[in-house]
């Protein structure tokens, strides 16, 4: 049975083909690498990645060393998203891709940040993060000599703008959406009408799951609150009693972290039963039938998805909006907001080459072009920017 596990399988019919990939905008010769290998490899390279090590996930940077970040949840999306593409023979490579990119446009400060920015550049379009991811993969990285951005192929930009599902639904028109997508599916229709593939449904189910599960981690370590509160949650409370049973007098570390394990199990494989049960109602012959089905052919059963709603609101009031982490984001909100006003007032003040091309621009590229350069900052260097800019002895 484990031979039969571990073994690499063939592609299931509905997967999405390496080899039958709709290719990049920019045209290349093949490598010994996958189309998709190679997507995930020039993410992982790109600066965009490396900088989400020092970018907020709930804590910020200093708050302390062995909270998540930007970069250690991608990770974690990541490796559940391969586990779940493995047993089900789906691209692992391309839902590892997706899984890493899926972040990249976040600004500094997490939620916090990406609100202060989207309210400074409301007359200018607004600001929002997946939108961000695309300029990023498409636009921003400037690493190769032909094209800017990436060149990733189209299955995996559509994973990064489509991963939690359509974005033409429930009456919204291309006018309702960021220019930064708009413009760029005029030359590289990403069919944002439709769901995306199996893969990137994967990576979205995997962002869930890895969240949920470390957030609980982070918020115990942090003190917010304790295992006690979480005792009537459905499966969590499940998950630390039967391991109190089973290990008497365990110490608390090791109960939380193996509580947290069979939680990202237990849901791991309750996708993996429901999206079993969904691709055999379908019958889907291709990936392009999986797309035409109307509705996501990956997700968690009614219960898990209830459970998974309910973990999320006991996380967002007594986590996200503890007073702790708003004091946190108060100023943090400012930090970003005072970058934004000065910069865009005088853009003289921006490192080259952003000065040459904000000086150049008119009001609305303007406010963009420094938009781009706020988003681009980790935590730490936000801090140091705004001390540089506003402490009149730096």
């Amino acid at each position: 049975m484990a031979e039969e596990l571990w073994r690499p399988q063939p592609l299931a019919p509905y997967a999405t083909l390496p080899w039958a990939s709709r290719g990049r905008l920019h045209a290349e010769p093949e490598a010994l690498r996958s189309p998709f290998q190679r997507d995930r490899d020039r993410i992982i390279h790109s600066t965009a990645f490396r900088r989400l090590k020092h970018k907020t996930q709930v804590f910020v940077y200093h708050e302390g060393d062995h909270y998540r970040t930007r970069l250690t949840h991608s990770l974690e999306v990541a490796q559940i998203a391969r586990t779940i593409c493995r047993t089900l023979r789906l691209d692992e490579d391309l839902a590892e891709a997706v899984a890493l990119a899926h972040d990249l446009g976040h600004t500094p400060f997490g939620h916090a940040g990406e609100e202060a920015l989207h309210a400074a550049m409301k007359p200018f379009g607004g600001f929002d993060h997946n939108a961000q991811t695309l300029r990023i993969l498409t636009k921003l990285e400037e690493r190769y000599a032909e094209f800017n951005g990436l060149n990733l192929t189209w299955e995996t930009l559509e994973g990064a703008v489509k991963h939690n599902g359509p974005l033409l639904k429930d009456g919204r028109t291309l006018e309702d959406l960021p220019a930064a997508i708009v413009e760029y599916c005029r030359d590289h229709d990403l069919e944002l009408e439709g769901h995306a593939g199996p893969e990137a449904q994967v990576a979205a189910l995997s962002d869930d799951i890895a969240y949920n599960n470390h957030d609980i981690d982070d918020g115990l370590r942090a003190g917010l609150f304790e295992i006690a509160d979480l005792r009537q949650l459905p499966l969590v409370g499940e998950m630390f009693v039967a391991v109190e049973r089973q290990y008497p007098g365990i110490a608390q570390p090791r109960l939380i972290h193996e509580a947290i394990r069979r939680m990202i199990n237990a849901m791991v494989e309750d996708v993996l039963a429901e999206t079993r049960r969904r691709l055999a109602d379908a019958e889907p012959k291709s990936v392009a039938e999986i797309r035409a089905l109307g509705r996501p052919v990956v997700g968690f059963s009614e219960q898990m998805a209830a459970t998974d709603r309910t973990v999320k609101a006991f996380l967002y009031k007594r986590m996200y909006e503890h007073w702790h982490l708003n004091r946190s984001h108060s100023k943090a909100r400012r930090v970003v907001m005072d970058l934004f006003g000065l910069l865009f007032a005088e853009p003289n003040c921006l490192p080259p080459p952003w000065r040459e091309r904000a000086e150049l621009a008119e009001r609305a590229n303007r406010a963009r072009i420094v938009a781009d350069y706020i988003a681009g900052m980790t935590d730490r260097y936000a801090l140091d920017e705004h001390k540089r800019l506003f402490d009149l002895w730096s």
